[in-house]
């Protein structure tokens, strides 16, 4: 039923990477305007303090990561309460001119709150930590601004191949959450584990701290 999209090496996304490149942006900011009241006009939500749910931003992400993720929600493979029967509503077409609309916006970094998380966060992100639980540096795979990475193909050599999304600007508390889940396994759509993997090597304050730098970082 699905298409292979040779761009990506990702079979799953359900969708070719031609069909991709023909998202509209300006199609896509009337269409995107039932995402607005959540993600924010241009893709810059409004960051909600704990215990709320946070909103992500979707400014600047990748469009195939955006695609990836509404398909997700439709099919079941990831878990919102929200974002699940939303998911359902939107058309094919019309998903690929959202995408698109909010791959175009800029995203705006947060201000640092905890400057030794800060800290912290900056050495995870630049050099990873070693033994006895290594982990790679964030920077190999969401690139220097955490602007994320479309061709892994450049990166691993063997699979799984998979779409590293773009994470610098992302709210705090947002990363730090999907982090969390990475690791207990309650979000489970990170093709071969990858993400899994690596969250379940992180502490609890080592998540803090990579999600404080990483929202403050500009892409």
């Amino acid at each position: 039923m699905f298409k292979t999209m040779p761009m990506l090496g990702v079979a799953f996304l359900g969708i070719t990477g031609a069909a991709l490149a023909a998202g509209d942006p300006e199609l896509g900011q009337a269409k995107a305007a039932v995402c607005a009241a959540c993600h924010g006009p241009d893709g810059n939500s409004i960051a909600l303090p704990p215990p709320a749910d946070p909103w992500p931003k979707l400014a600047g992400q990748l469009p195939e990561y955006i695609v990836k993720q509404v398909y997700d929600f439709k099919a079941g493979r990831r878990k919102n309460e929200q974002m699940q029967p939303q998911a359902q509503a939107v058309a094919d077409a019309d998903l690929l001119d959202i995408a698109a609309y909010f791959a175009k916006q800029k995203i705006k970094a947060d201000e640092a709150v905890n400057r030794e998380l800060l800290a912290q966060g900056e050495k995870l992100f630049l050099r990873g930590k070693g033994r006895p639980e290594p982990v790679p540096a964030c920077i190999g795979c969401h690139g220097p601004a955490g602007e994320g990475n479309r061709d892994w193909n450049k990166v691993m050599s063997k699979p799984p191949v998979v779409l590293a999304p773009a994470i610098g600007g992302q709210h705090a508390n947002y990363i730090e959450k999907q982090l969390k889940a990475y690791k207990d396994g309650s979000r489970s759509n990170d093709p071969g584990k990858v993400m899994r993997d690596i969250a379940g090597r992180l502490t609890n304050e080592e998540i803090s701290a990579v999600a404080e730098y990483v929202s403050t970082r500009a892409h």
